[in-house]
Protein backbone atom coordinates (compact mmCIF):
# COMPACT_ATOMS: atom_id res chain seq x y z
CA UNK A 1 0.00 0.00 0.00
CA UNK A 2 1.21 3.42 -1.21
CA UNK A 3 0.17 6.88 0.32
CA UNK A 4 -2.70 7.67 -2.16
CA UNK A 5 -2.17 10.71 -4.65
CA UNK A 6 -4.57 13.27 -3.34
CA UNK A 7 -1.89 12.39 0.58
CA UNK A 8 -0.99 15.87 1.86
CA UNK A 9 1.68 16.22 4.12
CA UNK A 10 1.07 17.93 7.44
CA UNK A 11 4.37 19.79 7.92
CA UNK A 12 5.42 22.69 10.60
CA UNK A 13 7.01 26.12 9.48
CA UNK A 14 9.21 27.92 12.42
CA UNK A 15 9.10 31.49 11.27
CA UNK A 16 12.77 32.20 12.65
CA UNK A 17 13.95 35.15 14.16
CA UNK A 18 10.92 37.54 13.60
CA UNK A 19 12.96 40.68 12.94
CA UNK A 20 14.87 38.83 10.02
CA UNK A 21 13.44 37.59 6.54
CA UNK A 22 11.73 34.73 7.97
CA UNK A 23 8.47 36.18 7.99
CA UNK A 24 9.12 37.32 4.80
CA UNK A 25 10.12 34.67 2.21
CA UNK A 26 7.52 32.84 4.33
CA UNK A 27 4.66 34.26 2.97
CA UNK A 28 5.78 34.82 -0.56
CA UNK A 29 7.06 31.01 -0.66
CA UNK A 30 3.23 30.05 0.62
CA UNK A 31 1.86 32.90 -1.88
CA UNK A 32 2.84 30.38 -4.44
CA UNK A 33 -0.47 28.75 -5.03
CA UNK A 34 1.74 24.91 -6.15
CA UNK A 35 3.91 25.12 -2.93
CA UNK A 36 0.35 25.91 -0.47
CA UNK A 37 -1.22 23.02 -2.16
CA UNK A 38 1.55 20.35 -1.36
CA UNK A 39 0.91 20.12 2.01
CA UNK A 40 -0.79 21.47 5.42
CA UNK A 41 1.40 24.16 6.80
CA UNK A 42 1.05 25.20 9.85
CA UNK A 43 3.26 28.22 11.02
CA UNK A 44 4.96 29.05 14.52
CA UNK A 45 5.19 32.29 14.68
CA UNK A 46 3.82 35.71 15.17
CA UNK A 47 0.89 37.51 13.72
CA UNK A 48 2.58 40.73 13.79
CA UNK A 49 5.44 39.58 11.83
CA UNK A 50 3.59 38.04 8.87
CA UNK A 51 1.06 40.43 8.45
CA UNK A 52 4.10 43.54 8.23
CA UNK A 53 5.49 41.08 5.38
CA UNK A 54 2.69 40.09 3.88
CA UNK A 55 1.26 44.14 3.72
CA UNK A 56 4.54 45.04 2.40
CA UNK A 57 4.56 42.87 -0.37
CA UNK A 58 0.56 43.49 -0.91
CA UNK A 59 -0.11 39.72 -0.17
CA UNK A 60 -3.47 39.35 0.93
CA UNK A 61 -2.93 36.98 4.17
CA UNK A 62 -4.13 33.41 3.26
CA UNK A 63 -3.54 32.09 6.87
CA UNK A 64 -5.82 30.74 9.19
CA UNK A 65 -4.75 32.08 12.89
CA UNK A 66 -5.27 30.00 16.43
CA UNK A 67 -3.54 31.54 19.75
CA UNK A 68 -0.60 29.24 21.01
CA UNK A 69 -1.63 27.52 24.02
CA UNK A 70 -4.98 28.23 22.82
CA UNK A 71 -6.12 24.59 22.84
CA UNK A 72 -7.48 25.03 19.66
CA UNK A 73 -4.82 24.38 17.35
CA UNK A 74 -6.49 20.81 16.61
CA UNK A 75 -9.73 22.20 15.25
CA UNK A 76 -7.68 24.32 12.14
CA UNK A 77 -6.61 20.60 10.44
CA UNK A 78 -9.34 21.49 8.02
CA UNK A 79 -6.81 24.96 6.48
CA UNK A 80 -3.84 24.31 4.35
CA UNK A 81 -2.11 27.33 6.34
CA UNK A 82 -2.73 28.11 9.93
CA UNK A 83 -0.43 30.31 11.84
CA UNK A 84 0.26 28.97 16.19
CA UNK A 85 0.31 32.71 16.89
CA UNK A 86 3.11 33.27 19.67
CA UNK A 87 2.53 37.03 19.85
CA UNK A 88 4.43 38.79 22.48
CA UNK A 89 2.76 42.27 22.69
CA UNK A 90 1.50 43.51 19.75
CA UNK A 91 2.06 46.70 20.56
CA UNK A 92 6.11 45.62 21.20
CA UNK A 93 8.07 47.13 18.33
CA UNK A 94 11.22 45.64 19.46
CA UNK A 95 9.71 41.85 17.42
CA UNK A 96 10.33 43.52 14.66
CA UNK A 97 13.94 44.39 15.31
CA UNK A 98 16.72 44.15 12.31
CA UNK A 99 19.35 42.50 14.66
CA UNK A 100 20.69 40.14 17.37
CA UNK A 101 17.97 40.88 20.23
CA UNK A 102 17.23 38.75 23.43
CA UNK A 103 13.33 38.60 22.38
CA UNK A 104 14.13 37.51 18.83
CA UNK A 105 16.44 34.72 20.18
CA UNK A 106 13.44 33.45 22.91
CA UNK A 107 11.07 33.70 20.01
CA UNK A 108 12.75 31.74 17.56
CA UNK A 109 13.76 29.13 20.05
CA UNK A 110 10.34 28.61 20.76
CA UNK A 111 9.18 28.11 17.24
CA UNK A 112 11.62 25.96 16.63
CA UNK A 113 10.71 24.15 19.90
CA UNK A 114 7.29 23.77 19.01
CA UNK A 115 7.92 22.44 15.92
CA UNK A 116 10.04 19.94 16.47
CA UNK A 117 7.37 18.90 19.47
CA UNK A 118 4.72 18.40 16.66
CA UNK A 119 7.15 16.28 14.56
CA UNK A 120 7.90 13.74 17.73
CA UNK A 121 3.93 13.55 18.33
CA UNK A 122 2.54 10.15 18.08
CA UNK A 123 1.27 8.99 14.67
CA UNK A 124 -2.64 8.83 16.32
CA UNK A 125 -1.96 12.14 17.38
CA UNK A 126 -4.15 14.19 15.46
CA UNK A 127 -1.37 17.28 15.86
CA UNK A 128 1.43 15.28 14.94
CA UNK A 129 3.39 16.66 11.57
CA UNK A 130 5.48 14.93 9.46
CA UNK A 131 8.32 17.02 9.59
CA UNK A 132 9.42 21.12 9.79
CA UNK A 133 10.61 23.37 7.36
CA UNK A 134 12.94 26.18 9.45
CA UNK A 135 13.13 29.66 9.18
CA UNK A 136 16.81 31.47 9.55
CA UNK A 137 17.83 32.06 12.78
CA UNK A 138 20.42 34.16 14.46
CA UNK A 139 23.07 32.31 16.94
CA UNK A 140 24.01 35.32 18.74
CA UNK A 141 20.63 35.83 19.27
CA UNK A 142 20.16 32.86 20.85
CA UNK A 143 23.11 32.88 22.88
CA UNK A 144 21.43 36.17 24.19
CA UNK A 145 18.49 34.40 25.10
CA UNK A 146 20.56 31.79 26.57
CA UNK A 147 20.56 29.37 24.37
CA UNK A 148 24.26 29.16 23.28
CA UNK A 149 24.62 26.02 23.41
CA UNK A 150 22.86 25.36 20.53
CA UNK A 151 25.34 26.56 17.35
CA UNK A 152 22.30 26.06 15.41
CA UNK A 153 19.24 24.32 13.67
CA UNK A 154 21.10 20.87 13.19
CA UNK A 155 22.74 20.38 16.53
CA UNK A 156 19.22 21.28 18.72
CA UNK A 157 17.47 19.25 16.44
CA UNK A 158 19.93 15.99 16.85
CA UNK A 159 19.87 16.74 20.63
CA UNK A 160 15.75 16.72 20.30
CA UNK A 161 15.48 13.61 18.06
CA UNK A 162 18.30 11.37 20.23
CA UNK A 163 19.50 10.80 16.78
CA UNK A 164 23.03 8.66 17.15
CA UNK A 165 23.73 10.35 13.23
CA UNK A 166 22.95 13.34 11.86
CA UNK A 167 24.32 15.76 9.32
CA UNK A 168 23.96 18.62 6.88
CA UNK A 169 23.86 18.19 3.33
CA UNK A 170 22.12 20.98 0.86
CA UNK A 171 20.07 20.35 -1.86
CA UNK A 172 20.12 22.16 -5.26
CA UNK A 173 19.41 21.63 -9.07
CA UNK A 174 22.88 21.14 -9.91
CA UNK A 175 24.25 19.65 -6.72
CA UNK A 176 24.04 17.42 -3.94
CA UNK A 177 26.63 18.10 -0.91
CA UNK A 178 27.08 16.90 2.48
CA UNK A 179 29.24 18.38 5.32
CA UNK A 180 31.67 15.64 7.47
CA UNK A 181 31.74 18.96 9.89
CA UNK A 182 29.46 21.62 10.38
CA UNK A 183 29.93 24.53 12.82
CA UNK A 184 33.20 24.12 13.56
CA UNK A 185 36.22 26.64 13.56
CA UNK A 186 38.44 26.51 10.58
CA UNK A 187 41.23 25.83 13.24
CA UNK A 188 39.29 22.44 15.03
CA UNK A 189 38.45 20.95 11.52
CA UNK A 190 41.52 19.02 11.73
CA UNK A 191 40.99 17.87 15.29
CA UNK A 192 37.51 16.70 14.83
CA UNK A 193 37.41 15.39 11.70
CA UNK A 194 37.77 11.03 11.85
CA UNK A 195 37.40 8.09 9.60
CA UNK A 196 33.94 7.45 11.42
CA UNK A 197 32.73 10.76 10.87
CA UNK A 198 33.71 11.04 7.38
CA UNK A 199 32.52 7.65 7.15
CA UNK A 200 29.17 8.48 8.54
CA UNK A 201 28.87 11.42 6.00
CA UNK A 202 29.25 9.09 3.18
CA UNK A 203 26.41 6.58 4.38
CA UNK A 204 23.92 9.53 5.69
CA UNK A 205 24.38 11.22 2.45
CA UNK A 206 23.86 8.01 0.26
CA UNK A 207 20.86 7.08 2.18
CA UNK A 208 19.88 10.81 1.77
CA UNK A 209 20.11 10.39 -1.84
CA UNK A 210 18.18 7.69 -2.12
CA UNK A 211 15.66 8.96 -0.39
CA UNK A 212 15.45 11.53 -3.03
CA UNK A 213 15.01 8.88 -5.91
CA UNK A 214 19.35 8.15 -6.45
CA UNK A 215 18.96 4.13 -6.29
CA UNK A 216 22.80 3.84 -6.93
CA UNK A 217 24.52 7.48 -5.92
CA UNK A 218 27.83 7.98 -7.59
CA UNK A 219 29.52 9.40 -4.47
CA UNK A 220 32.99 11.95 -4.83
CA UNK A 221 34.58 12.89 -1.18
CA UNK A 222 37.09 16.08 -1.28
CA UNK A 223 40.61 16.37 0.45
CA UNK A 224 40.93 18.10 3.49
CA UNK A 225 44.13 20.04 1.70
CA UNK A 226 45.04 21.50 -1.53
CA UNK A 227 45.26 18.81 -4.16
CA UNK A 228 43.89 16.24 -1.71
CA UNK A 229 47.02 16.76 0.15
CA UNK A 230 49.54 16.11 -3.07
CA UNK A 231 50.55 12.69 -1.80
CA UNK A 232 51.75 13.85 1.89
CA UNK A 233 53.54 16.73 0.88
CA UNK A 234 50.63 19.03 1.75
CA UNK A 235 49.06 17.25 4.93
CA UNK A 236 48.76 13.78 6.39
CA UNK A 237 44.84 13.78 6.99
CA UNK A 238 43.64 12.74 3.41
CA UNK A 239 45.68 9.51 3.30
CA UNK A 240 45.65 9.06 6.88
CA UNK A 241 41.44 9.77 7.39
CA UNK A 242 40.32 10.19 4.20
CA UNK A 243 41.26 7.44 2.03
CA UNK A 244 40.27 4.45 5.06
CA UNK A 245 36.92 5.76 5.23
CA UNK A 246 36.04 5.52 1.62
CA UNK A 247 37.73 2.54 1.48
CA UNK A 248 35.51 1.06 4.17
CA UNK A 249 32.17 2.86 2.35
CA UNK A 250 33.53 1.99 -1.09
CA UNK A 251 32.43 -2.11 -0.47
CA UNK A 252 29.29 -1.25 1.58
CA UNK A 253 28.02 1.18 -1.32
CA UNK A 254 28.74 -0.87 -4.22
CA UNK A 255 26.96 -3.80 -2.72
CA UNK A 256 23.81 -2.08 -3.94
CA UNK A 257 25.27 -0.27 -7.15
CA UNK A 258 26.74 3.03 -6.74
CA UNK A 259 30.26 4.12 -6.03
CA UNK A 260 32.55 5.97 -3.67
CA UNK A 261 35.79 7.57 -5.23
CA UNK A 262 38.56 9.70 -3.88
CA UNK A 263 39.90 12.05 -2.04
CA UNK A 264 39.28 14.43 -4.88
CA UNK A 265 41.07 17.94 -5.02
CA UNK A 266 38.10 20.63 -3.79
CA UNK A 267 38.94 22.58 -6.43
CA UNK A 268 37.95 20.74 -9.42
CA UNK A 269 35.57 18.09 -8.21
CA UNK A 270 32.36 20.12 -7.58
CA UNK A 271 32.81 21.30 -11.47
CA UNK A 272 32.47 17.72 -12.26
CA UNK A 273 29.40 16.94 -10.07
CA UNK A 274 27.95 19.59 -11.73
CA UNK A 275 29.12 18.12 -15.41
CA UNK A 276 26.81 15.40 -14.16
CA UNK A 277 29.58 12.75 -13.42
CA UNK A 278 28.60 12.53 -9.52
CA UNK A 279 25.31 12.90 -7.56
CA UNK A 280 26.74 13.63 -4.35
CA UNK A 281 29.93 15.49 -3.04
CA UNK A 282 31.16 15.00 0.26
CA UNK A 283 32.88 18.22 1.57
CA UNK A 284 35.13 17.79 4.67
CA UNK A 285 34.06 21.39 6.33
CA UNK A 286 31.35 23.75 6.35
CA UNK A 287 32.71 26.66 3.14
CA UNK A 288 34.34 23.69 1.25
CA UNK A 289 31.01 22.64 0.71
CA UNK A 290 28.86 25.84 1.24
CA UNK A 291 31.09 28.30 -1.08
CA UNK A 292 30.03 26.46 -4.25
CA UNK A 293 26.29 25.72 -3.84
CA UNK A 294 25.60 29.38 -3.03
CA UNK A 295 27.64 30.60 -5.77
CA UNK A 296 25.65 28.50 -8.34
CA UNK A 297 22.14 27.92 -6.79
CA UNK A 298 21.74 30.76 -4.13
CA UNK A 299 18.06 31.29 -4.71
CA UNK A 300 17.30 27.34 -4.96
CA UNK A 301 19.79 25.58 -2.19
CA UNK A 302 17.72 23.64 0.99
CA UNK A 303 19.85 22.95 3.74
CA UNK A 304 18.34 19.03 4.56
CA UNK A 305 19.04 17.49 8.06
CA UNK A 306 19.88 13.97 7.41
CA UNK A 307 19.75 11.07 10.16
CA UNK A 308 16.40 12.06 11.75
CA UNK A 309 13.48 10.45 11.80
CA UNK A 310 11.13 12.71 10.53
CA UNK A 311 11.89 14.89 7.60
CA UNK A 312 13.54 19.07 8.04
CA UNK A 313 14.64 21.24 5.59
CA UNK A 314 15.53 24.98 5.46
CA UNK A 315 16.65 27.36 3.28
CA UNK A 316 19.77 27.78 2.69
CA UNK A 317 20.24 31.67 3.89
CA UNK A 318 20.22 33.61 7.33
CA UNK A 319 18.72 36.54 8.87
CA UNK A 320 19.20 39.06 6.66
CA UNK A 321 18.64 41.48 8.76
CA UNK A 322 20.42 44.49 6.57
CA UNK A 323 17.32 43.92 4.02
CA UNK A 324 14.33 42.95 6.42
CA UNK A 325 11.09 44.53 6.53
CA UNK A 326 11.92 46.11 3.01
CA UNK A 327 10.50 43.62 0.85
CA UNK A 328 13.51 42.92 -0.74
CA UNK A 329 13.99 39.37 -0.27
CA UNK A 330 14.09 36.55 -2.51
CA UNK A 331 11.46 33.51 -1.69
CA UNK A 332 13.32 30.89 -4.15
CA UNK A 333 15.24 28.78 -1.36
CA UNK A 334 12.35 29.22 0.97
CA UNK A 335 9.76 27.53 -1.51
CA UNK A 336 12.38 25.12 -2.84
CA UNK A 337 12.61 23.94 0.72
CA UNK A 338 9.03 23.67 1.21
CA UNK A 339 8.52 21.90 -1.81
CA UNK A 340 11.55 19.42 -1.10
CA UNK A 341 9.89 18.64 2.89
CA UNK A 342 6.57 17.83 0.78
CA UNK A 343 7.68 15.34 -1.84
CA UNK A 344 10.29 13.70 0.80
CA UNK A 345 7.12 13.50 3.58
CA UNK A 346 4.89 11.81 0.66
CA UNK A 347 8.15 9.41 -0.21
CA UNK A 348 8.70 8.59 3.54
CA UNK A 349 5.02 8.09 3.79
CA UNK A 350 4.64 5.82 0.99
CA UNK A 351 7.62 3.36 2.38
CA UNK A 352 6.38 2.84 5.65
CA UNK A 353 2.83 2.21 4.26
CA UNK A 354 4.25 -0.59 2.46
Amino acid sequence: MVAPASYKPVLGVSMGDPGGIGPEVIVKALAERDVRLMAKWRIHGVRSALERAAAAARIEPFWWRVGAGSGLVDTTTAHDVVLVDHEHEPSDTSVHAAGDTKLGGALSFRFVEDAIADAMRTADDPLRTSGLVTGPISKAAWALAGRGKYPGHTELLATRFRAKRSGMMFVTPRLRVILATAHVPLMEVRNVLTIGRIHDAIDLGVEACRSLGVAAPRVAVCGLNPHAGEGGLLGDEDERLIEPAIRVARDQVAASGGEVSGPWPADTIFGKAVEGAFDLVVAMYHDQGLIPVKLLDRDEAVNVTVGLPSVRTSPDHGTAFDIAGRNRAHPGSMASAMRLAARMAVTVEATSTR
